[in-house]
């Protein structure tokens, strides 16, 4: 019995399934290229330049700049995992990936996926404890308990992650292998599957939806608290002050949880193929991209940070 699962083990361990990407679209594999290919300079650069800009400034070593910091790591780590593969089966006839491979690309990109949502839910907390007591922000969110709500959004996201991909383990593939997406995502490698997936369904089901209910109350609450706040406020510089303070995270939090919902009310058919593959590129390549965007844009530390940082460039080097 032993010697069957194992000979079971390294047959899986040698499967190749293809993807599709948009080889349904021949006409756009150039332009799509070079959209992405643009998407993800921009990503890298931006989500690196952002913890560059961070750590290179003591004024921004405060508790939000700290969560903004793994925010921008999240969405870097998400570019270098997801894009890649996308941009190779844009360029290639070959457009196979191993089933280890397949595994190990959804084990991270879920992980990211799921730790990001949870940093969102951290980010909100720290908002709303440095609008409601501006005064005892820096005591409440010490560097320990910082480092402890870090810690504790990687090791929910890892250990869902690894709950939702052993329940993916071993599958019996259908026909050619072929996944009608250009990456392992969950629903494409459960409908290249002929096993049945109740199980897996059941278990990606509860874990996701605990996840995103969890983080959208956490949100919820820290909003509501916060909004009390402002209502209270005399001034009118306090309430912009406070407002300046929420807008870029609320705005990455709208981009983010409504893409993520928007995939939930999609039913897995093959009419809708299509509309989830465009849905992951957002979650993919265009919010990594936005979200430095969004955060220095809006944000006059930052974007003084970088003026700083450009002038004493350009005084280094006189000509």
């Amino acid at each position: 019995m032993e010697a069957v699962v194992m000979d079971e083990r390294n047959q899986s361990a040698g499967i190749r399934s293809v993807l599709s990407g948009f080889s349904e679209y021949p006409q756009l594999q150039v332009p799509l290229f070079l959209a992405f290919f643009t998407a993800c300079t921009v990503s890298v650069v931006g989500n690196l330049g952002m913890v560059a800009i961070i750590r290179s400034n003591p004024k921004l070593h405060t508790p939000m700049y700290f969560f903004l910091s793994h925010l921008s790591f999240l969405d870097f780590c998400y570019s270098s995992i997801t894009t890649p593969t996308l941009l190779e089966i844009l360029v290639v006839d070959r457009r196979t990936i191993s089933y280890v491979g397949c595994m190990m690309q959804f084990f991270f990109g879920c992980t990211l996926a799921i730790t990001e949502m949870s940093m969102l839910a951290v980010m909100a907390y720290d908002r709303c404890v440095a609008v409601c007591n501006p005064l005892l922000c820096t005591a409440a969110m010490s560097p320990k308990l910082c480092s402890l709500l870090v810690a504790g959004t990687y090791t929910w996201g890892g250990s869902c992650s690894w709950t939702i991909t052993c329940s993916l383990l071993e599958p019996s593939f259908c026909g050619s292998n072929g996944i009608h997406h250009f990456g392992c995502e969950y629903s494409a490698i459960v409908s290249a599957s002929c096993s049945d997936s109740h199980f897996r369904q059941m278990t990606r089901f509860i874990i996701s939806t605990l996840s995103e209910v969890c983080s959208l109350l956490i949100i919820l609450a820290s909003y509501i608290f916060i909004i009390v706040t402002i209502i209270k406020m005399p001034s009118a510089g306090g309430l912009r002050k406070a407002f300046s303070t929420c807008a870029s995270h609320l705005t990455a939090i709208t981009i983010f949880h409504g893409v993520i919902l928007l995939l939930y009310c999609v039913p897995n058919s093959r009419s809708s193929w299509l509309f989830i593959k465009v849905a992951t590129v957002l979650y993919t390549v265009v919010i990594p991209m936005l979200n430095p965007l969004i955060y220095s844009l809006r944000n006059n530390d930052v974007k003084e940070t970088i003026r700083k940082l450009v002038n004493a460039k350009m005084f280094s080097h006189p000509m």
